[in-house]
């Protein structure tokens, strides 16, 4: 590499434990919402479609931004985004959370992702600058446990552990915040989940300002703004045409921006192929421990986010849990991935990412197939915790060497396009898989309730307009079923089981994704001598091009003094 960060910064465990914070912040915003989604149905008397775009909508807004805020970081300041990060976050919070309609709903939670975006991709960065050797694996497992600035500030060993931590705390951060939501709807509004980080914002503000390092490892070469802007329209544009794609009467919106989103990727890869200083530097992302580990880390924390969001809904719809019962259920897979994901960082020294990854990925292949052929409307909740022991495992073991190797394989210079594609992971395939899974709920839920509605004797006697309500969503069923007693029983009945229906769809491609993934990780990636031969290629060719980029930059200057 061309620049090699210390064993570890001053006062590590501060500046680490700050970059975790804020961190937290992101990964817990980007959860809190899904365990309140049936509450807010019914207090706008939302579609399925509505409730789809609220739980995305934070996904979104990051996932969107990551890289050309990322930029932006590398460039004017990674400390800085952060600060400004966290001051969004806290208007982004009250707006959700006195939000008149779902719609405004939907835009404070695109406006909280946007406010991550700034300040997540430098916390991954920045551990990758100041952190190196072990303590960068170590600082990675924490941030991936808990979220992602390791990348700048630890290399080597230091950097795996630093890594695996990152990756669990994040990980079990997120995932306690359906337990959160679920205490505070116990007693408060929907609105309430939505100001859990609020204190947590005004902590990272200011551990983050007292501590954190600026300047560290930063480039002053321009940023791609260009390309900065097709990323975002690029990301946007495929999520939201996920999203509208089963909603009636809106295939030609969805068709149009996934011709949008076609058309970005298209115009992205061109500009990054002749941008003199490309956002995202597609000879580096073409290196196959970074672009293997890159997909594989979608798939991996899209399976957390996505089974996170339908399982929640299933457990309060189907199973009837409280709003406190369905977040308490999730505890097993928090500890799981706090427990396992430190192991995953030795298990990635001893035994390499792609045995590591591989291990993951059998763990969520059970998960999904547990959902897929255990939960039912009856299900004991020893199925329930068997199946998040499972996701909580496998994102223990996987989640570290899918961050892990796309730092180890980039220069430190770049360590803004490493961060902000682990960040991508998480968010992205989180967005992906919520939308997919919620597209493929939405449309299942609403073919299996109109099947029941014809399927009945008095289906001739069903207004239009009370059908469409049923078919919306499991809340509008809810709302019909109370305005009609007489036949609660068998709306309440006929919703469960369509919702049951939906769910098996979205399990199915969840299971499907999964073993796509362990198979293009089992054939692609490279065993662990090979890996360590190619990481050690990189590392010298990024510094042969470091030291003739600084030659470059002296030879002019030669120049200036022999004439004079």
């Amino acid at each position: 590499m061309s620049e090699r960060p210390a064993a570890a910064p001053e006062r590590a465990g501060l500046v680490l434990g700050s970059l975790i914070l804020v961190a937290g912040v992101a990964n817990l915003n980007l959860s809190v919402a899904n365990v309140a989604l049936p509450s807010i149905g019914d207090a706008f008397d939302s579609s399925q479609t509505a409730l789809d775009l609220i739980a995305v909508g934070y996904s979104l807004g990051l996932a969107a931004s990551v890289l050309y805020l990322g930029a932006l970081g590398d460039r004017y300041g990674r400390k800085l985004m952060l600060l400004l990060g966290m001051a969004l976050s806290i208007p982004a919070c009250l707006l959700a959370a006195w939000a008149p309609t779902d719609t405004v709903l939907f835009a404070a939670r695109l406006l909280g992702g946007l406010s991550a975006g700034m300040a997540y991709p430098t916390t991954l960065a920045l551990i990758t600058a100041l952190w190196g050797g072990a303590a960068r694996t170590k600082s990675i497992a924490l941030w991936a446990a808990t979220g992602g600035a390791i990348a700048a500030l630890w290399s080597g060993p230091g950097r795996t552990k630093s890594i695996a931590l990152w990756s669990a705390l994040g990980g079990g951060i997120a995932s306690l915040g359906p337990l959160v939501a679920g205490a505070l709807l116990e007693h408060f509004w929907w609105g309430s989940v939505f100001l859990v980080t609020l204190p947590l914002a005004v902590l990272g503000f200011i551990l983050a300002l007292l501590f954190v390092p600026a300047h560290v490892n930063e480039t002053d070469e321009p940023v791609d703004n260009l390309g900065g802007v097709l990323s975002v329209v690029l990301v946007a544009a495929l999520i939201l045409s996920i999203n509208f794609a089963p909603v009636p009467d809106e295939g030609a919106l969805a068709l149009g921006l996934g011709a949008i989103a076609l058309a970005a990727l298209v115009a992205f890869y061109i500009r990054q192929r002749r941008a003199r200083n490309p956002l995202y530097d597609l000879d580096v992302a073409s290196r196959r421990v970074f672009w293997v580990a890159a997909c594989a880390g979608v798939i991996v924390f899209g399976s957390l986010m996505g089974s996170a969001f339908i399982s929640q809904q299933f457990l309060q719809n189907v199973l009837g849990y409280s709003t406190l019962e369905a977040g308490a259920a999730f505890l097993p897979a928090v500890v799981c991935m706090v427990l396992v994901a430190p192991r995953s960082a030795k298990l990635v020294e001893a035994r390499g990412a792609r045995f590591t990854l591989l291990v993951g990925y059998v763990f969520l292949t059970l998960a999904f197939l547990g959902m897929l052929l255990l939960w039912g409307e009856d299900s004991p909740y020893w199925q329930v915790a068997f199946v998040y022991v499972c996701i909580g495992t496998g994102v223990g073991f996987a989640g570290t060497p899918a961050s892990h190797s796309l730092t180890g394989s980039v220069p430190v210079r770049r360590a803004g396009m490493a961060s902000g594609t682990a960040d991508l992971q998480r968010d992205l395939g989180g967005a992906i898989m919520q939308s997919l899974f919620g597209a493929l709920l939405t449309a299942g839920y609403a073919s299996a309730f109109a099947k029941a509605i014809a399927a009945s004797p008095n289906a001739a006697t069903v207004p239009p307009d009370v059908q469409n309500e049923l078919e919306k969503s499991f809340s509008s069923a809810s709302e019909v079923a109370q305005q009609h007693p007489s036949y609660a029983s068998q709306i309440i009945s006929a919703a469960k089981s369509s919702f049951l229906s939906g769910d098996k769809w979205a399990y199915t491609a969840g299971t499907i994704a999964v073993l796509l993934g362990a198979t293009m990780v089992f054939f692609c990636f490279p065993k662990l001598a090979r890996e360590q031969e190619l990481l050690a290629r990189y590392a010298a060719e990024d510094e042969n091009a470091g030291q003739a980029g600084r030659r470059a930059e002296r030879a002019p200057e030669s120049g200036t003094a022999t004439v004079a």
